[in-house]
Formats: C-alpha cells, sequence, structure tokens
C-alpha cells in the first residue's frame, strides 16, 4: 500500500496520533490475506479500544474515501467489502 495517503489533505482534521496509529496499523497489516485479516482488525480495534483512540463515524468515512482513491472498481469493492464484514464481525464481539 502507497503510504502518501496518510498526507492526503483531507485527513487533516484527524488527530495527528489516530492517524500516526492508522498508518503503523496499516504497515503491519499489508500484505495479510483476507482470513488473516479480519481478526488481525479485531485485535487491532480491541486494541485501540482500550487506549481511547476510537475513530467517529465521520473519520472512517474520511480515511475510506481516501484509501479508495484512484483504486479500481473492483478493489474499491473489496475494500467495502472487508469493512462491511469487519463491522458485522465487530458487532457480534459486543454482544
Amino acid at each position: 500500500m502507497d503510504s502518501n495517503w496518510i498526507h492526503d489533505q483531507s485527513l487533516s482534521g484527524i488527530d495527528p496520533r489516530k492517524l500516526k496509529q492508522l498508518s503503523a496499523l496499516a504497515e503491519h497489516g499489508n500484505g495479510l490475506g483476507q482470513k488473516e485479516l479480519l481478526p488481525f482488525l479485531l485485535a487491532a480495534a480491541s486494541k485501540s479500544e482500550k487506549q481511547h483512540m476510537n475513530f467517529s463515524s465521520a473519520e472512517t468515512q474520511m480515511i475510506l474515501s481516501v484509501l479508495k482513491k484512484n483504486k479500481s472498481p473492483e478493489e474499491q469493492t473489496q475494500i467495502d467489502r472487508v469493512v462491511q464484514i469487519f463491522q458485522q464481525m465487530q458487532s457480534r464481539s459486543r454482544h
């Protein structure tokens, strides 16, 4: 993944600590397959929650928009699919 996305101007309103954490997460998760990615994301979300570093819905949408830039329609669909599965798994783990 190209690391320049973190410098996108549309992310300038997000706390730099959150962006740093997100950048580290992206670096560690780079190259994981879908089977490895979902448990990795759940563990990262749990860790972020414990550190009180949660992303608002608006922040999440901004980040996803930046990540989808210059991606093929298929790659954009795959991102949406992973996010949807992650959200479903996260909501199940809270019940």
